[in-house]
């Protein structure tokens, strides 16, 4: 039986409308006219047979099924992004792109200088970096790598452990760290200002599995680590950040015996282990941060 053919744009049209909430928000962000998207989503719906959005006054409204659909049509974009990238050079030569999934700290104050001699040795890769605290799905190619603190739990998945994530606390140097220095646990809880998860529960779960009590005073809550460290470096108050980004931004340790850490892996999905350039970008990651 064959397979009807298909216009990968018409859902790349669907997928701009629900991201960007418009018609002419999608067609600025493809870089088309209005006239364009427009007539992409009707003949996805008419494809389809049935409506994909609402019409009004306010503009086009999804329909009840959307996240349904929106999954799917993401997943759809995932694979076509996959096999560009697997297309990008031949599967035998270290060249071509390699997306590369990881969390916020890690791809500004980690990857960087590893990825940088990599290039320097590999010069033909080109790194895509997804720097994100949300687990990207590899089974569905939405990276080609990725590095996560915790365990996979998905099967045709290669994983390798690496060093872990050592978590303590921190504060800048100056006022704040010469008023706590020496001070103990309790006073410190008691007294000093602390920088805190917002919504997520790291921390929280952190201070209880050491038996610590929630510090009394919470002087800026966010659940960015970037924005985390970025306030211990202005003085805010104490806060948790990776000892050696800790360390070598020249921050005070706070506490040294107490610290958190997290198992690290880099993993990939076991179809790429044959592509050059996938194995060449996985073993860096791996050798630099064992």
């Amino acid at each position: 039986m064959s397979t009807p053919s298909f216009d990968w744009t018409l859902i790349e049209a669907y997928l701009a409308v629900r991201r960007h909430g418009s018609l002419s928000a999608a067609a600025r962000a493809l870089r088309l006219s209005q006239p364009t998207v427009r007539r992409q989503v009707e003949a996805l719906e008419a494809r389809v047979g049935a409506p994909l959005f609402t019409r009004d006054t306010g503009g086009l409204s999804p329909i009840n099924t959307a996240a349904d659909l929106m999954r799917l049509a993401e997943t759809a974009e995932s694979a076509v992004l996959a096999f560009l990238r697997v297309a990008s050079a031949d599967a035998g030569e270290e060249a071509g792109v390699v997306r590369v999934s990881c969390p916020a700290a890690f791809g500004v104050e980690i990857l960087p200088p590893i990825l940088s001699r990599l290039r320097q040795e590999k010069p033909g890769l080109t790194i895509e970096l997804a720097v994100t605290n949300r687990v990207e799905d590899l089974l569905r190619h939405d990276a080609d790598i990725a590095v996560r603190l915790a365990a996979p739990r998905q099967e045709r998945i290669v994983a390798r452990k690496v060093a872990p994530v050592v978590v303590g606390l921190f504060a800048a140097p100056g006022p704040l760290a010469e008023r706590i220095d020496g001070m103990a646990t309790r006073g410190l809880l008691a007294t000093a200002p602390f920088i805190w998860d917002d919504r997520r529960d790291l921390l929280p779960r952190g201070f209880a599995a050491l038996g610590l009590a929630t510090p009394a005073t919470i002087a800026l809550r966010t659940d960015d680590d970037l924005a985390q460290l970025a306030a211990i470096r202005a003085g805010v108050g104490i806060g948790a950040c990776q000892v050696p980004i800790g360390e070598r931004l020249g921050l005070v340790r706070v506490l040294p015996k107490l610290s958190l850490a997290a198992e690290t892996f880099v993993i990939m999905h076991e179809d790429l282990r044959h592509v050059a350039r996938v194995r060449a970008t996985f073993d860096a990651l791996v050798a630099a941060l064992r």
